[in-house]
């Protein structure tokens, strides 16, 4: 049972690309192999990292976004995470004190951390370093009096000696070292255009790196003193309560229950669609709705009896030929959508509906194409419901995460699904029929009444 009180650490750098996903998947994975019950969890809106975490503890990897949700969601949605656990691991994002753009200390590592209670071990890259190390950590130390470093893990070291003289620098700082890595082949985690390969693209794989992070982390760091650290985390401050689907208020459609027939919702899976937080499936089957899983790389029908699809992130770009060979369940797609019922997609879901991605036929439930580009498009966003939809009333805020190298022409339909501020106001995605098609990912913890809308539209459409 959980507890306020819940061992728990952040992983966090001071910048990306030393080593933090590394070791707190590592880390994750040697606790486990040690008995623990370890709850996995990620800072941000990152989907890939939670699906490593998953393999390296046998539990669903969850996020923690102070800008997509507020802060005031971050400790109840960990508290819901670590339900049943001994221990919990947080990895951090970015270096420790970066967030949100131009919005100070929110969303960012040092943020969660605080609002966790939660010790921090700052994983640092010290290859190209020696006594400078001790400059570096006493500046994050000290940086932020709130946040509580409480040991250090020295990644990449080059040899004993070097390692000697690290721990010689690191004495002035009062911060215990609590690992050290050596310098070594880099743990086979291949990357593309949006970053780790996911998981479910290369399951054996991807066991094997989660091992070799284990084994990484357990010859090199003091697990007992990172599990007596860890144990040093108080009650969650502000006295959280574990957050729960079942009794979330709807905020945006107060006349929304789970009372009623529940109706069958498929949600897109497999290789191609695999970004979606745990949360929405739980808010789905606590708003009435059955949930239910397919393939649209492989599964020729949607499930029987579907009264409402949701079609989440991942990476159609890379399946585009398959996806297109598979015209039997693009036809049940498109007939889905013109028959008006809700259809939520998101991101991949979008290039999924539209008429072609990179030449290759699609769904053609937009009146759009969409193509692969050379520039990134990242970054959260303010958003506004321009109209009625399946997910939203006309007017209803919400925050999401905009994370692509596609291009969709054109960018909106004659009714938009959002109005996004930001430096320049525009307008993008689309909302048709029952449709509701964007490139923003949302987070629907934020609103619960989102899913319980689109639940009750599933009944009455």
């Amino acid at each position: 049972m959980v507890t306020p009180s819940t061992p728990r650490l952040v992983v966090a750098a001071p910048s990306s690309g030393s080593g933090k996903t590394t070791v707190a998947t590592g880390l994750m994975a040697a606790f486990a192999a040690r008995g623990l019950a370890v709850s996995p969890h990620k800072v941000g809106p990152d989907y890939i990292d939670p699906g490593y975490h998953a393999l390296a503890t046998g539990r669903t990897g969850r996020n923690l976004d102070a800008y997509l949700c507020g802060p005031e969601l971050v400790a109840p949605l960990f508290l819901h995470g670590a339900r049943g656990c001994d221990i919990a691991v947080v990895e951090g994002v970015m270096g420790l004190y970066d967030g949100a753009a131009g919005e100070g200390e929110l969303a960012s590592t040092a943020q969660v951390a605080k609002l966790l209670g939660a010790p921090v071990v700052l994983v640092v890259d010290a290859s190209a370093q020696s006594r400078s190390v001790a400059a570096l950590v006493h500046g994050f130390v000290s940086w932020d009096p709130q946040v509580r470093i409480g040991g250090v893990i020295l990644n990449k070291v080059g040899s004993a000696r070097h390692e000697e003289l690290l721990r010689e620098a690191l004495d002035s700082v009062g911060v215990p070292v609590l690992g050290a890595l050596r310098r070594a082949r880099p743990v086979e985690t291949p990357s593309r255009h949006l970053g780790l390969v996911p998981v479910a693209e290369r399951r054996a794989l991807a066991v094997s790196a989660v091992s070799e992070m284990a084994e990484l982390v357990s010859r090199g760091c003091d697990l007992p003193a990172l599990e007596a650290l860890a144990r040093t985390a108080g009650a969650v401050p502000g006295g959280a309560a574990p957050w729960t689907p079942d009794l979330s208020p709807t905020h945006d459609d107060p006349s929304a229950s789970a009372e009623g027939p529940r109706p069958r919702v498929a949600v897109a899976g497999g290789p191609a669609f695999t970004f979606s937080y745990a949360e929405h499936t739980e808010l789905l089957t606590a708003a009435g709705a059955e949930v239910v899983t397919f393939d649209p790389l492989h599964d020729e029908e949607l499930p029987d009896g579907t009264a409402g699809l949701v079609i989440g992130g991942g990476f159609p770009e890379v399946y585009a030929a398959e996806l297109s060979a598979n015209e039997p369940l693009r036809k049940a797609v498109a007939e889905l959508a013109l028959s008006g019922a809700p259809v939520a997609a998101e991101c991949a879901g979008l290039l999924y509906l539209c008429r072609e991605l990179d030449g290759s036929p699609m769904c053609g439930v937009l009146d759009a194409t969409a193509r692969m580009a050379q520039r990134l498009t990242l970054g959260y966003r303010d958003a506004v419901a321009v109209g009625d939809s399946v997910l939203a009333a006309a007017g209803a805020r919400m925050r999401g995460h905009e994370f692509h190298r596609t291009v969709v022409e054109p960018g909106a339909g004659a009714a938009p699904a959002w109005g996004i501020r930001s430096r320049e106001r525009r307008v993008e995605g689309f909302v048709q029929r029952g449709v509701h098609a964007s490139y923003l990912h949302t987070h629907w913890a934020s609103e619960p009444g989102v899913a319980r809308r689109f639940v009750e539209r599933c009944r009455t459409s």
